[in-house]
């Protein structure tokens, strides 16, 4: 069983594909590279929107808290981004604050957060880049919707497993 014509497993850390399981380092070799990616395109389609000083947390804060037009709260954020850590999640709702593309309102000890218009808008105008620049190169390749979507569910099967493990880990 190998994953290369030749033989060749396509993984970062030799070390962690040896023996049973090397499956597991090839795909976590394309998560890897995948996530890195998808960073980089979201940094350069938000630059192509308007907005430079956005790193890839900032803005994927960004679409949740537009998502829906619905106020959220930092835990909502958290909790659907799947972000343990609510401070680097604070900071990026600062700095969006900050210039000016969301805004808050405190209730008792909670603030509830929502895009303003140049934070939609801002959005919107990212929303047209990636049609433009991202959706027609995957609609000409082979990929089709229904495949997308299997990808999807899988991912977010295998994320359950990864949680699994990290709090095994955890207990170690």
């Amino acid at each position: 069983m190998t994953s290369s014509p030749d033989g060749r497993r396509i993984v970062s850390s030799r070390h962690l594909a040896e023996g049973e399981g090397w499956e597991v380092s090839e795909f976590e070799f394309g998560l890897i590279i995948a996530y890195n990616a998808f960073s980089r395109w979201m940094t350069r389609c938000m630059t192509a929107a308007g907005q430079p000083d956005l790193n890839p947390l900032d803005i994927l804060i960004l679409h949740n808290v537009n998502h829906r037009d619905r106020e959220k709260r930092l835990t909502d954020i958290c909790f659907l981004l799947n972000i343990e850590d609510s401070h680097t999640v604070n900071y990026a709702l600062r700095k969006l604050l900050k210039s000016g593309l969301v805004s808050s309102e405190k209730r008792g000890k909670e603030a509830f957060y929502t895009t303003t218009p140049e934070g939609a808008a801002l959005c919107s105008s990212y929303r047209d880049i990636r049609r433009q620049c991202l959706l027609d190169a995957i609609g000409r390749t082979d990929l089709s919707g229904s495949e997308l979507r299997s990808i999807a569910r899988s991912l977010r099967a295998l994320s359950g497993q990864y949680d699994q493990a990290s709090r095994a880990a955890a207990s170690l």
